[in-house]
């Protein structure tokens, strides 16, 4: 009986993994490599064949509001195919495979994929500038790498979309990936590992959305250059279009981008206001609170008689 590596990942991947792991530790402009073809070509085709339908309920965004992202977390409950995915993810071997190429060693699977699952994005979509949330929820693991895998038969670079490595947020220089079918991303995920995609312009004619699934992988240990203080995601909005200078004459789809650009920032100023101020009534509740004030007055003892 093969294993479930051999049975579904595409078998150069082996042949090639000292290859692979030069490229990524080489890669600019952070730590990262692109893997094709990545699984069996009839594996991929099962998994695009299972993809699910879009669920609205499924897309709803950090403000609990219905947007074009729907997000799919429970694997195992979308067909064979994804059964056999999800399998492949938490395999021995697999996490071995992936640790020789990225020379991080005692990875971890994540059974709950917190954030990850299929992705899909409809027309207009975008994803602004970001590096992730650094600690698992539940199990307060160190995040450690992003595997992304795309599934999308046909791809054009004039549809937007295309994964985007960014050196820092306000660079416009980047790595940029086309997201077609059974093209695997991967890369470390560090407080330096900026990445997203512009809006999605595909052409009314496809019909067709941007569909990927991905997986986040863990360590128990903290990386070797130390572990930022836990936080979430951080996004930077992107800037006003680059085109737009004194003397250029506005066209309805700037008039649309701006007014979306601005919309979006409202938003997320709104939700930066809310969790602020949440923070700040936590704050207050524990200082507030008996213990803490017992606590000051000890603490205010002990240094009294420190000094004598």
């Amino acid at each position: 009986m093969t294993s479930a590596p051999e049975n579904a990942l595409d078998p150069s991947l082996l042949a090639r993994a000292d290859q692979l792991s030069r490229e990524f530790a080489s890669a600019e402009p952070f730590r990262h490599v692109v893997i094709e073809p990545f699984l069996k070509p009839e594996f991929c085709a099962e998994l695009m064949a299972e993809f699910p339908f879009f669920d609205r309920e499924k897309a709803l965004n950090e403000m609990g509001e219905v947007a074009g992202k729907a997000v799919f977390s429970n694997l195992s409950g979308l067909g064979p195919a994804y059964v056999r995915f999800d399998r492949l993810m938490q395999d021995p071997e697999f996490l071995a495979l992936t640790a020789r190429i990225t020379n991080i060693p005692n990875l971890l699977y994540d059974p709950e994929y917190v954030g990850g699952g299929t992705h899909e994005n409809l027309q207009g979509q975008e994803l602004d500038t970001h590096v992730d949330f650094n600690f698992h929820p539940a199990t307060h693991t160190h995040r450690r790498l992003n595997l992304i895998l795309f599934l999308n038969p046909e791809w054009e670079e004039s549809w937007g979309g295309c994964l985007e490595l960014l050196r820092d947020p306000v660079t416009p220089e980047c790595k940029t990936v086309l997201p077609l079918a059974n093209r695997a991303v991967i890369f470390e995920t560090t407080e330096a590992s900026w990445h997203g995609f512009q809006k999605i312009r595909i052409p009314a004619e496809k019909n067709t959305t941007r569909r990927s699934i991905a997986v986040y992988f863990y360590t128990q240990e903290a990386p070797a250059q130390g572990a930022a203080p836990s936080h979430a995601t951080f996004y930077y909005q992107r800037p006003m279009p680059r085109h737009l200078r004194p003397g250029y004459r506005l066209t309805d789809a700037d008039v649309r981008d701006l007014e979306t650009l601005f919309a979006r920032r409202d938003q997320y100023l709104d939700f930066l206001y809310k969790r602020e101020m949440e923070f700040s009534q936590t704050v207050s509740n524990i200082t507030s609170s008996r213990s803490f004030r017992w606590g000051r007055r000890f603490a205010r003892v002990v240094r009294l008689l420190g000094k004598k």
